[in-house]
C-alpha cells in the first residue's frame, strides 16, 4: 500500500465491536438453532449466491425491515420447536453492537491530520448513530440510502466520486474479506480489519504523524 488522502471505514465490526458476538447473544436469547442462521447466511450471502437474495434486497432498500424480519424468521427454528418471532428480529440481531472507541479515535486522528475520512456500510436495517457519525464522516453512504451494495463495483465509485479522490488514493477498512476484495476490483487500496491497534498499526505506515498503538507492558 502506498501513501492515502482518505480513509473509507465500514461500520458494523469496523466502528463497533464484532458483529458476530451481538449474533451470538441473539440466538442464545432466542432459543435458536445456530446452523439454520448459518444455513440461512450462507444462502443468502455466500459469494456464489445469486442475485436477488433477500439480504441483497435489504442492502438496497428494496425490501423493508419488517418484511425481511418476516422471511428470515421463517428460515430459522428454534431449539424447542416453537416459531421465531418476526416482529424485531434485526433489531435483537444488532442489539449487542456497541461503538468501538478506539477506531472512532483513530477516524478522528485522521481527519485532524488533513486525510479524508468517509464511511461506507451494508445497511440491514440496524440504526445508526448518526448524530456521531455525520459530524465527523464525510461522505456517509449507507447501501439502502443509495440502492448500492458493497461487494459490487459501483457503490465503491460513488464513493470515490464524492470524495473526489483517485480510487489508487483511497483505502477502504472492512472486516469482510468479499468486501475487501470488491475495493482491490475497482483500483482502491483495501484492509481486512480485525482490531483497532492492528488496524492503527497499518495507518501508521501510509500515514505520516500518526500515532502507533501503545505497545503492551513486558511481564515480569
Amino acid at each position: 500500500m502506498t501513501t492515502v488522502d482518505a480513509v473509507v471505514f465500514d461500520y458494523g465490526g469496523v466502528l463497533t465491536g464484532k458483529v458476530r458476538h451481538s449474533i451470538a447473544a441473539w440466538l442464545e436469547a432466542d432459543g435458536i438453532e445456530p446452523e439454520s442462521f448459518s444455513r440461512t447466511l450462507r444462502a443468502w450471502l455466500s459469494r456464489d449466491a445469486e442475485d436477488g437474495t433477500p439480504i441483497h434486497r435489504l442492502e438496497t432498500g428494496e425490501l423493508t425491515i419488517e418484511e425481511f424480519d418476516a422471511l428470515l424468521a421463517a428460515e430459522l427454528v428454534t431449539v424447542d420447536g416453537t416459531a421465531v418471532d418476526p416482529v424485531g428480529v434485526l433489531a435483537r440481531l444488532f442489539a449487542g453492537m456497541r461503538p468501538d472507541q478506539a477506531m472512532f479515535e483513530l477516524a478522528g486522528e485522521l481527519r485532524d491530520l488533513g486525510i479524508r475520512v468517509a464511511l461506507l456500510s451494508n445497511s440491514w436495517g440496524n440504526t445508526y448513530p448518526r448524530e456521531r457519525i455525520d459530524p465527523l464522516f464525510d461522505p456517509v453512504v449507507i447501501s439502502g440510502e443509495v440502492g448500492l451494495r458493497k461487494p459490487l463495483a459501483p457503490i465503491y465509485r460513488y464513493t470515490s466520486d464524492l470524495l473526489g479522490v483517485p480510487s489508487d488514493r483511497v483505502l477502504f477498512i472492512d472486516d469482510a474479506e468479499p468486501n475487501v476484495l470488491g475495493a482491490r476490483a475497482v483500483g482502491m487500496q483495501a484492509l481486512l480489519h480485525t482490531d483497532a491497534d492492528t488496524t492503527r498499526a497499518a495507518l501508521a505506515d501510509l500515514v505520516p504523524g500518526l500515532s502507533r498503538p501503545l505497545t503492551a507492558a513486558p511481564r515480569t
